[in-house]
């Protein structure tokens, strides 16, 4: 008797992907065998579900058809054995967490290490990544970003207190060009910018003045995607830099950058987890999300 199941979870790699090497990667198994098993799925419903050229692979409009109805049915599926499984066993596997370069509580190490001493199965595999995705897509379980980006219909679980921004910059730069004291004085300043990506404009430095938000667009003399780089030309006196608070704190104790323009700069939102809604939960995210809120607790 033939499976009715037999090729699905390979079509839906390979839908997901969108090419037969990745979703062999994912699968554990050689392109070969993913072609072969797609070959025999697409043999019994009768007609082709992947498109497949020399350099793309895409969906029929049958495929797209078939991934629509089998899609929540798989996880409905994948959900009910990794319960089962879960019943006899302790939270374990690769846990693939997508985290903002900025969300410094979560990856400053204190607490990703308590969870891997804790959960001693686990295999943390965390993409420090800026870029706006969909982890589900992407194959992540979970992801970490400000709260005010994160889909509604997301669960957030928070990981930080609120945040604030503000511009900061070395003694040595400040007494040599003087101190801003309004967010228009930073047009007259050697500033360094961050940006995503570099197809993509610096980003805007945000202020608030009076209870009205707004941005202001400063010209870098420098901007790059790593907040420690940002940091490290702030402290030699390059220029005046922006990110949260949180991040530069260490850098204010010991003397090394001065906080600018903080009346401009009220908190907001903090830093939350985020993953889909499931009827289950697998084991090892309702586990990270147990230790975020232990770990909250201790720090208080």
């Amino acid at each position: 008797m033939i499976d009715d199941f037999d090729g699905i979870s390979v079509f839906l790699a390979v839908a997901e992907a969108r090419n037969f090497r990745l979703a062999g990667e994912r699968l554990g198994v050689t392109r070969s065998a993913v072609s072969q098993a797609l070959q025999r799925l697409e043999d019994r419903v009768g007609t082709a579900l992947i498109q497949r050229t020399t350099r793309s692979v895409s969906l029929t409009e049958a495929g797209e058809i078939f991934y629509e109805m089998v899609r929540p049915s798989a996880r409905d599926i994948a959900d009910a054995v990794q319960a089962v499984r879960e019943t006899q066993q302790r939270p374990s596997g690769l846990l693939k967490v997508a985290v903002s370069s900025i969300a410094e509580r979560f990856i400053s190490g204190p607490l990703l290490a308590g969870f891997l001493m804790a959960h001693p199965e686990v295999k943390l595999d965390v993409t420090i990544t800026d870029e706006d995705f969909d982890i589900v897509a992407e194959g992540y379980d979970a992801g970490v970003r400000l709260g005010e980006v994160i889909d509604q219909d997301m669960i957030a679980v928070p990981v930080s207190s609120e945040q604030r921004q503000c511009a900061v910059a070395s003694s040595d730069y400040l007494a040599r060009r003087g101190k801003p004291l309004h967010p228009r004085d930073l047009t007259e300043h050697v500033c360094i910018g961050w940006r995503p990506r570099p197809d993509t404009a610096p980003y805007r430095w945000e202020f608030t003045e009076n209870g009205r938000d707004f941005e202001l667009a400063v010209d870098p003399v420098m901007t790059t995607n790593d907040m420690g780089m940002m940091i490290r030309m702030a402290c030699a006196g390059a220029g005046i830099t922006f990110g949260m608070v949180e991040t530069f704190e260490r850098y204010f104790s010991r003397g090394e950058l001065v906080p600018l323009l903080e009346d401009y700069c009220p908190p907001f939102a903090g830093f939350y987890l985020y993953f889909p809604r499931r009827h289950r939960q697998p084991l090892k995210v309702r586990a990270l999300v147990d230790h975020i809120r232990h770990f909250a607790k201790q720090a208080v």
